[in-house]
């Protein structure tokens, strides 16, 4: 088991493996992947005074920097070392020392400094507002003839007026961004101002103003999509804050959160605190591996006794848990999960090379995104670990025997601990088999369409230990929902075979010209929305065509009967290519193009195509680099090139030349003027959706795009590749392994045969370890 278990750490440590993180996929199949052609990117107080526009005249931005300047302040506070741990912008809104900022900026029970323009700097004395839920704080300084700026009446911002926002992104001091009010949105329930506009750290409390100087907002947030977005508190909230205040002194602030140090010595830095009974903590620490400690101070039975604690990460790439025998510095062990794995570890000093994984396993017992207990049981001779009362090491390392115990993180983990103990013996930690066999005869008849009655609740707690009975329903509730959960998976897996299986029959055995592009291209949409039904799109394409050929004598010629589809599609009906929200899977799919009347190149050209046999024409797909058109034979000796995402217009052959050589690295590749065989178009699709897929990191979709690709196409090894890495990262192990074994065998060129061979052997490990 050891040597399984080295094995594993090796191939993470020379790989930086992480089971979640979609880096990992990246880095292993970008390479072969490429960039797809068709990637288609208690106190009520008064309100302070506040200085109001001199006249309605409209400021440059210029003139609106200069003049606001020195009512704009840095706001940062400190860490536990003293050091500046955050920093953020604030502005004056009342002349005797209000400042406004976001709450985020502030920290939590941290000392914070206010500088203004001209570099005085005060100490806040007073935190003299705050909104947690709109991420708003108002603080106050001994300073007075401050400038204020002038607070807007809410709603006056109209949406597409100019705007510029103030502040100090990544440290530097004093930076002014122009740009537009993109209108109001709601995010996590709360009404904000969405600004098209850079947002960095630093800007953060900032001031929106309008063209007349006025505040419309507080910046608290940039968009996870996109660079040059981001969000605002609207100015009304910040006015109602200050209507009705709620004042707490520094030195009351101070203490806020904070661990009771009879109790608790924190290490290395982060942010240890306390709330609701909970330990939280965040940031990075100083310590090795970027790892922070907080050593409990209680006094400790003899040997043998039990440390044990909840814990709970935000991210399981994380790393958060337990330490005991530490001498208060960098010395102790460690239990904890880490990168969906659980640990244990001997940390012998500073360096990294005094850091040793003792053991290394995957417990079934370990709940992802959940509360785990885990316990270590300290004896004179072995140190035993479990996980939720799973035993999953028992390690006789004698290095350290005695010293303290208490809590650990690492790297940029931010996680929760509960219900830490130290005792001689600590209870088991979930609900007995009796108490869990109880609860599940007294419920297994739980009506579903109301909710349980007094009788039950009475009976139940009869019946069982209070004390566990609460924990033993949500064990049961939790067990009912992942059972629930794998029923849908294993209703979509059905699905999805089902949908596959007809996709390869649309293509095996099967001449060109008898494969129908059209129900494959369903299939895919299909694929992803089971409420697709071909018969209701084939059946509307034809009534689309009867309508085109009720226009054309019998005798039309191709010429006739390419204009009329011209006119009907892009004339008529108002087919047109996406450009607002091009990158939507919605243009993927070609049951929505023929909704909705837009899509991709691709999807809109297959339409085209098929419409067009329907009609007597001789039309073929051609995938130019990162752009698709069609070529129709009919209208001259060598064909003409059309592009229906710009409305049919004639494609010539200079311009074909550039597209391709503008998309292909400066080189000239004429194959790219070929016809595409159809079984290759639907390749290209579903590639799509897959860099779709990829760029949110939404790995069972690339899962499902990927088995497809491969059911129509089995000798596309690159994805194959990425299969296997796929089917591991969502635990499906011996199918990753049948994929890297058939890999090996094949043993094609150009791919890393290494790599694969350890990426195979570290699944056996895996395997084993299960």
């Amino acid at each position: 088991m050891v040597k399984h278990q080295n094995q594993i750490v090796r191939f993470k440590q020379r790989h930086g493996f992480s089971l979640w993180s979609g880096l990992f996929v990246l880095c292993l199949v970008s390479a072969t992947l490429g960039a797809d052609s068709d990637s288609e990117q208690p106190v009520v107080a008064k309100r302070p005074a506040v200085r109001q526009p001199d006249s309605n005249h409209i400021l440059t931005v210029e003139e609106l920097a200069e003049k606001v300047k020195e009512s704009v302040a840095s706001v940062s506070f400190a860490g536990r070392d003293g050091q500046q741990a955050g920093l953020g912008t604030g502005f004056v809104i009342a002349a005797d020392g209000l400042i406004a900022t976001n709450l985020h900026v502030i920290g939590e029970a941290r000392p914070i400094t206010v500088q203004l323009s001209n570099g005085t700097k005060y100490d806040v004395k007073e935190v003299y507002a705050t909104d947690r839920q709109m991420d708003l704080a108002v603080l106050k300084i001994d300073a007075n003839d401050l400038t204020p700026l002038p607070l807007a009446e809410p709603g006056s911002l109209k949406q597409g007026a100019e705007i510029i926002v103030l502040g100090n992104p990544q440290g530097l001091r004093y930076s002014v961004v122009k740009g537009v009010n993109s209108g109001t949105r709601e995010v996590d329930g709360k009404p904000m101002i969405q600004l098209a506009i850079p947002i960095e750290p630093g800007n953060s409390g900032g001031p929106v103003l309008d063209s007349l100087g006025r505040v419309q907002g507080i910046v608290t947030l940039k968009s996870a999509v996109t660079r040059n977005l981001g969000y605002a508190v609207n100015i009304s909230a910040l006015k109602g804050l200050l209507e009705k205040p709620n004042p707490v002194p520094i030195n009351r602030w101070l203490t806020i959160g904070t661990l009771d140090e009879r109790l608790w010595k924190p290490l290395f830095g982060s942010r240890w605190r306390q709330r609701a009974g909970r330990i939280k903590v965040d940031g990075f620490g100083s310590g090795l591996g970027s790892r922070s400690l907080c050593v409990s101070q209680e006094a400790l039975p003899k040997l043998p006794y039990e440390i044990a604690v909840e814990v709970k990460l935000d991210d399981e790439s994380g790393a958060a848990g337990l330490i005991f025998y530490s001498d208060e510095n960098t010395k102790h062990y460690g239990f904890y999960p880490s990168n969906n794995s659980l640990r244990i570890s001997r940390f012998d000093g500073s360096d990294v090379f005094l850091w040793r994984v003792l053991e290394e396993k995957k417990s079934n017992s370990y709940r992802d995104g959940e509360w785990n207990q885990l316990k270590v049981r300290l004896e004179a001779d072995r140190i035993l670990c479990f996980v939720n009362d799973e035993q999953v090491f028992e390690v006789k390392d004698q290095r350290y025997t005695e010293g303290k115990v208490g809590l650990a993180k690492f790297r940029n983990t931010v996680a929760s601990f509960r219900g830490f103990q130290v005792a001689s013996q600590i209870a088991a930690y979930r609900p007995s088999k009796e108490t869990a066999q109880k609860i599940l005869d007294l419920t297994e008849d739980l009506r579903v369409d109301r909710p349980p009655k007094e009788s039950l609740i009475e009976e139940v707690v009869k019946e069982t230990d209070g004390k566990r009975v609460q924990q033993a329903l949500q064990e049961r509730a939790r067990l009912l929902k992942k059972q629930a959960e794998r029923l849908q998976q294993l209703a979509q897996s059905i699905h999805e075979r089902a949908v596959r299986d007809e996709l390869r029959s649309q293509f095996v055995d099967k001449k060109e010209a008898d494969i129908d592009l059209l129900s494959a291209a369903l299939l895919v949409a299909r694929l992803d929305n089971s409420e697709v039904e071909l018969k209701v799109y084939l059946n509307q394409v034809a009534s689309m065509v009867n309508e085109i050929q009720k226009t054309l004598p019998e005798d039309a010629s191709p010429k006739a009967k390419l204009k009329a589809l011209n006119q009907y599609l892009f004339n008529e009906t108002g087919f047109h290519g996406s450009r607002t929200n091009y990158y939507s899977r919605s243009n993927s799919y070609i049951n929505e193009t023929i909704e909705d009347r837009e899509g991709l190149p691709i999807t809109l050209a297959i339409l085209y195509m098929e419409m067009g046999r329907r009609l007597g024409l001789n039309i073929e797909g051609v995938g130019l680099p990162g752009h698709f058109v069609v070529r129709v034979n009919s209208t001259a000796e060598k064909g003409e090139l059309i592009d229906v995402f710009e409305a049919g217009a004639t494609v010539s052959d200079a311009a074909a030349k550039v597209m391709i050589v503008s998309a292909n690295s400066g080189r000239f590749d004429e194959t790219f003027l070929e016809a595409q065989p159809k079984r290759e178009i639907i390749k290209r699709m579903l590639r799509n959706l897959l860099n779709l897929a990829r760029d949110s990191e939404d790995i069972q979709s690339m899962l499902r795009y990927v088995e497809t690709m491969i059911a129509i196409d089995d000798e596309l090894l690159q994805e194959r590749w990425l299969r296997a890495v796929l089917r591991y990262q969502t635990g499906r192990v011996t199918e990753a392994m049948a994929d890297a074994d058939y890999l090996l065998e094949k043993s094609p060129e150009g791919f890393d045969l290494r790599r694969i061979q350890e990426f195979r052997d570290y699944l056996e490990t895996v395997k084993q370890s299960e």
